[in-house]
């Protein structure tokens, strides 16, 4: 009796087995870093919003003369009175709630006649900080939690 060999009978299951489980685990590392650049790029369309909002608030108050008035709250979706119903800056707010994610109006904003501050929260915390805040004093910085005082510091 002659045995020979098939050499054209392709893969065992074996070797199906350790390429799939390869594919797996290098699968596995790209979704993670993947999810990781989604939520820096979430933090800085945040940040990006944000500082719009200190350049949209110098127009507004050269055109105004006051920055209006706003009592510590969510920020306005819409209105008169304060510098945060100028549609630009509307519009920049809703923007930077939309990429950090806030669903649950973590945000605050407050405007007197010499001033405004305004945070949001970011999609992923940074160190100690959830949330990033602008203010009329140039101040853009993050916070463990949204303001509670007229200013970031």
């Amino acid at each position: 009796m002659i045995f020979t060999r098939l050499s054209n009978r392709g893969f065992t299951l074996i070797e199906l087995l350790v390429v799939i489980a390869i594919i797996g685990i290098l699968s596995s590392i790209v979704l993670s870093s993947l999810n990781d650049a989604r939520n820096k790029a979430g933090n800085a369309a945040v940040k990006s919003n944000l500082a719009n909002i200190r350049v949209q608030a110098a127009l507004y108050y050269d055109s105004n003369n006051t920055y209006g008035s706003y009592a510590f709250s969510p920020c306005p979706i819409s209105g008169t009175g304060s510098v945060f119903h100028d549609p630009n800056i509307l519009d920049a707010i809703s923007s930077a709630k939309t990429a950090g994610g806030d669903t649950t109006n973590l945000n605050r904003c407050f405007a007197n006649a010499s001033g405004w501050a305004v945070s949001v929260p970011l999609k992923k915390k940074e160190g100690l900080f959830g949330h990033w805040c602008v203010d009329a004093n140039g101040a853009s910085m993050g916070r463990a939690s949204a303001i509670t005082i007229a200013s970031c510091q």
